[in-house]
């Protein structure tokens, strides 16, 4: 009776044992399955960010030669009608404002160009809306015979409009 008592209590442990691993297995599994799947979420994301980073960076660079090379109807392209503009040294302007403001920057005597500082680039997505950018830019023009250089600082908002984007807001600061 005691051999019976033994063996069924041995049984008992090895199932008891059997159970335990059984419950470790799964649980491995499963934490397994989430982080593949996390993985797999966060090499989608990844990808994404790539492609918003890749299309911001592109749309500036087009803004910008629109700007450099002076041509005011193609900048209009690139920003909606009821932008706002908010300039450290100059307050809150609209659309039109600021038109004239190009207008009049592009009838100067001197040559003025804008360089992306490329590592200071930042974009980040906004749900359902588009996407913010944030960088540094450098203004140069020769005046009076001498290079001058600006270094300033911007935020702007792309609004993505079924796949037409332009800026909606632009926030021009460190001047």
């Amino acid at each position: 009776m005691r051999h019976v008592f033994f063996v069924f209590q041995l049984v008992s442990v090895v199932v008891y044992l059997g159970m335990k691993i059984l419950i470790i297995l799964l649980l491995s599994i499963s934490i397994y399955s989430n982080t593949l799947a996390q993985n797999q979420t966060e090499k989608k994301i990844a990808i994404t960010e790539i492609a918003l980073i890749t299309k911001v960076a592109n749309l500036d660079s087009l803004l910008f030669a629109a700007y450099n090379s002076k041509n005011l109807d193609l900048m209009k392209t690139f920003f909606t009608k009821d932008l706002e503009w908010y300039q450290d040294n100059g307050g809150l302007i609209g659309y039109e404002k600021v038109f004239e403001n190009f207008n009049s920057i592009f009838n100067r005597n001197y040559d003025l160009k804008r360089n992306l500082i490329k590592e200071s680039l930042e974009v980040h997505p906004i749900e359902g809306y588009g996407a913010i950018e944030i960088g540094k830019h450098q203004f140069k023009h020769i005046e009076n015979g001498k290079l001058e250089i600006g270094t300033f600082k911007f935020l702007m908002i792309w609004k993505n409009d079924n796949g037409h984007w332009k800026i909606s807001r632009v926030v021009s600061y460190d001047h």
